[in-house]
């Protein structure tokens, strides 16, 4: 090994490997290449629906028997307005490029085979990996000589040489950079927008060696028109746990801007839309709260192993406690807009809209709103819940606030943006996501108050 490459820490290459990444470049570059994609949710099923359309013949893993019998049918489980989905989904299953099961053995020929599970940290904040170990456990015994293993999931950097390397060896009794190739391409997409995304932004393609980042750059240039980064492992770890804590920090100043606003008699619309004038600034939306499978989450993965060695950590956890406050804040403007109507919270009927934690998207993982309507509960109001993505809060938002003492937004679905407000005839109206643009407007006859407005 050259000296240069020990700068940068990259792991001894074998010359007998360079053959099998060779072949692998080759049939990848011909769309001769199986693909195997383990973990069907948001992520993995737009991905192997994408590269199924590229021309490549695409195997996926998902433990959910009732999800792989509606994906082998053509259906898409996900609820939401994803566009093209559905579509691409039954168009590939119908020409026979994707099939999906239950079973690890349908692997076994793959050359290339992507992990699309949940990786959640739990109450303390610490990486929880059980499906991650068990996908690889899964893998290890069927693992073809010489295929690439990339983790597409968002992990704590390190994860793949503490966790993944060595579990993937011991699985499948074969040697990193010789029986089996290494890579991590975190995802970088948003519900409502999965196809786009992972067509039109660019990923990072974090390889065990600078030849492996080289092959996933091949490989994801079939489905991915924006740029394709090469880095090492820990790089691609380090960017995308950071750029969603820099999102969640940037939140977090909002949110509180929004409170100063709410104290001093300020707008923190007015406010942001003339900070933004300003060159470089881009102030974010204050809102009710944020929710989601990663940007709860992945601040904490990034900041886990440095806390772990005794690294202050200060501001990540900072803007976390914002955050998570919001839905509570949510109901500490309801009680007092209840108030001021001469209602009390306790015995009151409150109807809330949206339950998923993003706009126009069935997603509900992490959701503001389950913090909120437990909130409500525990203070004796009775909670009625409208979503129209989520199965089982779905009906007629008009019919649902007949009778209810106050309405709260924490959602801005479409169809919120467009209800006439009169037709709810509520005496209050709590506004999280400013889908009351113009209250006087809008909501004349009723008692209005919302996040950073006076």
């Amino acid at each position: 090994m050259s000296e240069k490459a020990k700068c940068r820490g990259n792991p001894p290459w074998f010359p007998e490997a360079r053959g099998r990444v060779n072949t692998l470049q080759s049939k990848i570059a011909a769309q001769t290449a199986r693909l195997g994609v383990i973990g069907l949710g948001y992520v993995g099923l737009p991905v192997a629906c994408l590269f199924a359309e590229a021309g490549f013949d695409v195997v996926g893993v998902d433990i959910q028997a009732e999800r792989v019998e509606k994906l082998n049918a053509g259906v898409s489980p996900i609820e939401g307005d994803e566009p093209g989905l559905a579509a691409l989904l039954a168009e590939v299953v119908r020409n026979g490029s994707l099939r999906v099961t239950t079973d690890y053995e349908a692997l076994q020929d793959c050359d290339v085979v992507t992990i699309n599970v949940e990786t959640p940290v739990d109450e303390n904040h610490v990486p929880r990996y059980v499906a991650l170990r068990n996908a690889l456990r899964s893998l290890g015994p069927v693992l073809k000589e010489g295929a690439l293993v990339i983790v597409e999931s968002t992990i704590a950097p390190g994860t793949m040489a503490r966790v993944v390397k060595p579990l993937l060896e011991e699985s499948s009794g074969k040697r990193a950079n010789v029986g089996f190739f290494l890579g991590h391409c975190p995802e970088r997409v948003m519900p409502g927008k999965l196809l786009a995304n992972l067509r039109g932004v660019s990923r990072v393609c974090g390889g065990e060696t600078p030849e492996t980042a080289a092959v996933m750059i091949a490989l994801y240039r079939h489905i991915v028109a924006a740029e394709l980064d090469p880095a090492d492992c820990v790089t691609a770890e380090l960017v995308k746990t950071a750029e969603n804590a820099y999102r969640d920090v940037n939140i977090a100043f909002a949110n509180e801007v929004a409170l100063i606003c709410e104290a001093v008699g300020g707008n923190v619309w007015r406010v942001r839309e003339l900070v933004n004038k300003s060159p470089g600034r881009n102030m974010l939306k204050p809102g009710a709260g944020v929710g989601g499978h990663c940007i709860p989450k992945d601040p904490w993965l990034l900041a886990y192993e440095a806390r772990e060695k005794g690294t202050p950590i200060r501001l990540i956890p900072a803007a976390r406690a914002v955050n998570e406050s919001m839905p509570l804040h949510m109901v500490e403007l309801l009680e007092s807009a209840l108030a001021e109507a001469g209602q009390e919270l306790a015995g009151s009927r409150i109807l809330v809209l949206g339950y998923a934690y993003l706009e126009n998207s069935d997603d509900t993982r992490n959701s503001p709103s389950a913090v909120l309507v437990a909130r409500l509960r525990t203070l004796s109001a009775e909670v009625v819940i409208h979503d129209p993505y989520v199965p089982g809060y779905q009906g007629d938002v008009v019919e649902m606030a007949q009778g209810c003492d106050a309405v709260v937004v924490m959602v801005g679905h479409e169809e919120y943006r467009k209800l006439d407000w009169n037709t709810l005839h509520t005496p209050v109206l709590v506004d999280g996501r400013r889908v009351v643009t113009d209250p006087v407007r809008q909501a004349p006859e009723t008692l209005f108050c919302g996040i950073g407005r006076p």
